[in-house]
């Protein structure tokens, strides 16, 4: 029996993760990228304060990962990429 927060992150060899790549549809990968690339966005633009402009961008990249996130729940609903999912 293992615990969750035992576990240690393994990297995968890129040969490997280019064979994942291969059996996952080019749209789901494209929207995967675009799902943690408006995640990090969002995460960005946190505060209590923020300017109209700043306000604006938020609002963008949250529409950005909803949009790359509808895809990829779409085709498994564990894909789904939260603002929070990145440290």
């Amino acid at each position: 029996m293992t615990a969750s927060h035992l576990l240690v992150p393994v990297p995968i060899p890129d040969r490997v993760a280019a064979l994942i790549g291969s059996c996952i549809p080019p749209h789901i990968l494209e929207a995967e990228f675009e799902a943690d690339c408006a995640a990090r966005e969002v995460r960005r633009f946190r505060g209590p304060r923020l300017a109209l402009e700043d306000q604006a961008d938020r609002e963008q990249a949250l529409a950005e990962l909803a949009r790359a996130n509808k895809i990829l729940s779409a085709h498994h609903p564990r894909l789904a990429v939260g603002p929070g999912s990145f440290a």
